[in-house]
């Protein structure tokens, strides 16, 4: 039997509608309420200034009427929608009956450890273990550094450049994002940050023989990219004159979200799999904002057949946008004692009832060849936008990228304001679409699974107008 209604029947109709500009009267009140009594650190009102009142599916309503496409589903959360029916009724139904229970057994948390396994990636099924630290994907990578120091014994690890895993210490710690550290020094010690591979920045990319040169890997991909960021890999575990010690760890989000969703290389995820095998090195996989369905397979790393040893989670595994965090991870690693991984919110059941609604309605919608299928559409759409800037349209599934650079093709803040007015061209059109990238030079797009081709067809409408209007 079907999960819930079909994907055309869960958001609001004839989105987008817009009935005042872009803050509207009852959205400037919101936010001059918001700018008295919240914190500085509120960001994200300051580039969509909307005050929200309702969501459904792929699409939001403000508090004075207006009806958005939403490209941005609350950075990859909402991966089956907002208000999705048949994960509110999971929801509703057990937050009437218990809502908090720490690590008590209950069916939802069995259940949700059991529907995870089902979707586990090869190397993980049938063999890991599943913790909840906390409500976060910050948690989830604090549990991910207390696994790999407990297992191997060593305090340093390895993240990338350009990668970003969380606000919290340890988290913070491995980000690369030098912008997200200032003034919180000292963190924690010991962790080295090497390169990611990011093909449209390397010159000479597609040099198969020299990539072949530097590459450590045996079945080398011929990315000279990816050979680069292997050897430097290789050379930081390996070298005795490294300056450190070997890593307990090596931490990659197997594709890079607020980086720019930037896509490694064919070989890259092998090859450091071949790196940490090779060295009694743990492979951690950050699948919290690629993960759970947003590529067109449940881990974005499947794309590769590359197995982590833990990978952590968070984001739409609640369902609807309730917040859980967690980890899977082998079960040769579970050698915690009791207590060697806790949090006061590691039993949040109606999470995890929304987590097991949320593959339900997956599943039984085929929304992974959906977001297959709508994630081409889209980037070939971006694509045949006329404008030189645009510079690479990249992705995998429901993870989108485009990439702009200046008239010497840099991304520049020339090229990070050229984002900023595509996004506000959008914003004030009906629809919401983000930034990332390691200078703000990328539009991201992460749709909900169940945005109708029908809505990205309107949604991109927009989008390559605004695209188009940036030509010099």
């Amino acid at each position: 039997m079907t999960a819930g209604p079909p994907i055309e029947d869960v958001h609001f109709a004839d989105a987008p509608q817009m009935n005042t500009s872009i803050p509207g009267p009852k959205s400037k009140k919101l936010l001059e309420r918001q700018r008295e009594v919240d914190t500085s650190a509120v960001s994200y009102p300051r580039s969509v200034p909307i005050a929200l009142d309702e969501g459904r599916g792929a699409t939001l309503r403000d508090v004075d009427g207006n009806v958005f496409l939403d490209f941005f589903a609350g950075i990859g959360v909402l991966n089956v929608g907002h208000s999705n029916p048949h994960v509110l009724d999971a929801v509703n139904a057990q937050t009437e009956k218990l809502v908090h229970t720490i690590d008590f057994p209950t069916e939802a948390r069995i259940e949700f450890i059991e529907r995870l396994n089902d979707i586990a990636p090869s190397g993980l099924k049938d063999h890991n273990k599943v913790v909840f630290g906390g409500p976060s994907g910050s948690d989830a990578i604090e549990g991910s550094i207390k696994l790999a120091k407990h297992n191997t014994g060593r305090n340093a690890m390895m993240a990338f450049e350009g990668s970003y895993h969380g606000g919290t210490a340890g988290a913070l710690t491995l980000t690369g994002g030098r912008k997200y550290k200032e003034g919180y020094d000292p963190l924690l010690p010991d962790v080295r940050h090497v390169p990611y591979p990011y093909p449209l920045r390397e010159r000479g990319n597609a040099d198969t023989e020299n990539a072949r040169a530097v590459c450590p890997a045996p079945n080398c991909c011929g990315d000279l990219s990816c050979g680069r960021a292997l050897e430097r890999v290789q050379a930081a575990v390996e070298d005795p004159y490294a300056g450190q010690e070997k890593p307990a760890a090596i931490w990659v989000e197997p594709i890079q979200g607020e980086g720019g969703v930037v896509v490694p290389p064919a070989g890259f995820l092998q090859g450091l799999r071949d790196i940490a095998d090779d060295n009694d090195v743990m492979l951690i996989f950050d699948e919290i904002q690629s993960g759970f369905g947003r590529t067109g397979e449940w881990w974005a790393a499947e794309w590769h057949g590359v197995a982590p040893d833990a990978m952590t989670m968070a984001k739409g595994i609640g369902g609807a946008g309730l917040p859980l965090g967690a980890m899977m991870y082998h079960e040769d690693y579970d050698t915690w004692g009791p207590g060697g991984h806790i949090g006061t919110f590691r039993g949040n059941i109606p999470a995890m009832r929304g987590g097991i609604a949320a593959i339900d309605y997956i599943e039984s919608h085929g929304l992974l060849d959906h977001a297959v299928e709508l994630g081409e559409y889209i980037r070939g759409r971006l694509r045949e936008a006329d404008n030189d800037h645009l510079a690479e349209v990249r992705g995998q599934g429901c993870f989108i990228g485009a990439e702009f650079v200046d008239g010497e093709g840099k991304p520049s803040k020339e090229a990070k304001g050229m984002v900023k007015d595509i996004q506000t061209y959008c914003y004030e059109r009906g629809v919401l679409v983000w930034t990332a990238g390691r200078q703000g030079t990328v539009l991201r797009l992460l749709p909900s699974l169940v945005m109708t081709h029908e809505q990205a067809e309107r949604g991109l409408d927009i989008i390559v107008e605004a695209i188009e209007a940036q030509v010099d």
